[in-house]
């Protein structure tokens, strides 16, 4: 009996390209906090997370003979929740426009939803407002950010994730975060 808890994950994904589905279950127990957590400060909102990390885990199992098991696991599956999170944003543009591409006449069951101010406390407003900013933001510029500064990869495993230079990384960081910056202080100015 093989300990899988104690499997890299080249020999769990080699696994369960074998026909272990246990191995599938313990490569996706191990890296789907970390995968969700990126699809949700790539998107902003924790139930569209949820739809894209299983996305990315039911695309990523079907690609698993292209995974190169000499690099790391979750570098590999990061890009694939960048790309699904990609997917996720084009398409809601698109569900966006239909929804405001209603008649005139109809529109006024149209409604735009609002937050309930009375059940959400500041600390929660302010978490929220901060996670929209980033997910408004580029998404060159909200790739290294959240890579870097939320899921806390060095600059190298940043670079190698998006596939550019170290210092494309620092540059894309410091833009990022200097327009995060800008975005949250127009939106306080806006509050007062």
């Amino acid at each position: 009996m093989i300990d899988l808890a104690a499997c890299t994950d080249g020999e769990l994904a080699a696994l369960a390209l074998g026909g272990r589905q246990a191995a599938y279950r313990a490569l996706m127990d191990r890296h789907r906090g970390a995968a969700f957590r990126l699809a949700r400060h790539h998107c902003g909102d924790d139930d569209a997370a949820l739809d894209v990390t299983q996305q990315s885990f039911i695309a990523a199992f079907a690609a698993l003979r292209r995974y190169d098991g000499a690099r790391p696991f979750a570098h590999w599956l990061a890009r694939i929740v960048i790309n699904k999170s990609h997917d996720w944003a084009r398409r809601r543009k698109v569900r966006q426009f239909f929804t405001f591409a209603v008649p005139l006449d109809s529109a006024h069951g149209v409604a735009e939803p609002t937050p309930d101010a009375e059940r959400q406390t500041a600390d929660r407003q302010e978490l929220e407002r901060t996670m929209h900013a980033i997910a408004a933001l580029p998404a060159k510029l909200k790739e290294a950010l959240i890579l870097r500064a939320i899921e806390g990869l060095s600059q190298t495993e940043a670079a190698a994730v998006l596939g550019v230079s170290e210092k494309a990384v620092e540059t894309r960081l410091y833009r990022a975060r200097a327009r995060l910056s800008e975005n949250l202080s127009e939106k306080s100015a806006r509050k007062i």
